[in-house]
């Protein structure tokens, strides 16, 4: 375990590894007449504020617990911080991202053989990054990784975006105290218990061999389960029969972090299930860091978690998300 860290510590100017790049000579892509204090990019539909001093300095204590190991079962690795957010802030911070990022209520179609599903996915979703291939320059343009150029414009159908501030800070802690790095952050928001997330694995292929899966869990408490794959069948009826598995069960608190890491992707699964009452009706953030090693990954975070349709934004009057353009023209901003 890795010791607590301040903020300052992460932020101190540190040598590049990548050369000067001396291609990213274009204006900056950020507008000159957004204040300092933002985070802004031409694919965001409006700036994201930095995270106030107060809550800065509150992660600075960060992780708040020490991670519990839960490797008791076949292929399981888990590191559990219960909180890893301090209980000082996480109040503030779920707060603060239901207010200030924008999310999607994604609707997509799955073919399974000759027939097409109509999915309406049921929780917001939202996400920054690029896979290993591409980086943005710190004037917010996307460069190859290995030529340090402008990429090819046909590289990508969809439009990566940066991490915001207030997500970049949450990134570089939890890279700190996993010993992993992570180009990705995918952001769902539970409205009430009626949203879900059904059992998955996050092993698809542009994740690379024994993905480190970082999850922070801010506002409702929610149930979070976890299943073993089915073990395949022996091959020979000699063959010792496979070990047996229990469900996990973790309700997982505001500040809660479960690291998965090792085995434990490629065979376990897991999910948010519906609840009614309790907590579940205050809302619920999900935030996962990830990488992504080739372009495949960023085609599909953005295909299922931004997708095609509007934006929504928290409207604190209603207490519920609200497409942009009606919050725009409650603000006289329309």
């Amino acid at each position: 375990m890795s010791r607590k860290r301040t903020l300052d510590g992460f932020f101190k100017p540190a040598q590049s590894k990548k050369p000067k790049l001396e291609t990213d000579t274009e204006p900056p892509l950020i507008s000159k007449n957004i204040p300092q204090e933002v985070s802004n990019h031409p694919t965001y539909p409006y700036p994201i504020p930095h995270l106030p001093t107060s809550i800065t300095d509150a992660l600075g204590f960060a992780p708040a617990a020490e991670g519990r190991v839960i490797n008791d079962q076949p292929d399981l690795d888990l590191l559990y911080f219960e909180p890893y957010i301090p209980k000082e802030v996480h109040k503030d911070l779920f707060k603060f991202l239901r207010q200030e990022l924008f999310f999607y209520r994604v609707q997509y179609t799955i073919k399974r053989g000759s027939i097409e599903t109509a999915i309406n996915t049921p929780r917001f979703t939202t996400v920054f990054g690029v896979d290993a291939s591409s980086y943005f320059s710190p004037t917010g343009h996307l460069l190859d990784t290995q030529t340090h150029t402008p990429i090819p414009k046909d590289r990508y159908t969809c439009h990566p975006r940066p991490l915001p501030q207030c997500l970049d800070v949450l990134r570089i802690l939890t890279e700190g105290s996993t010993d992993s790095t992570y180009n990705f952050c995918l952001v769902n928001y539970y409205a009430s218990g009626a949203d879900s997330i059904s059992y998955h694995s996050d092993d698809e292929r542009f994740l690379g061999a024994n993905p480190s899966i970082a999850s922070f869990s801010l506002g409702a408490k929610r149930d979070f389960y976890m299943k073993h794959k089915p073990f395949p069948p022996p091959k020979n009826a000699s063959d010792p029969p496979p070990p047996e598995t229990k469900q996990i069960k973790l309700a997982l608190a505001s500040g809660d972090m479960v690291l998965m890491r090792g085995l434990t992707q490629a065979n376990w699964l897991h999910s948010i299930p519906k609840r009614k009452g309790g907590e579940s009706g205050l809302g619920r953030i999900n935030i996962t860091f990830r990488k992504a090693m080739v372009r495949g990954g960023t085609e599909n975070y953005y295909r299922y978690n931004v997708g095609a349709g509007g934006v929504f934004r928290w409207d604190e009057g209603r207490g519920e998300m609200v497409p942009w353009e009606d919050a725009k023209m409650k603000d006289g901003k329309g």
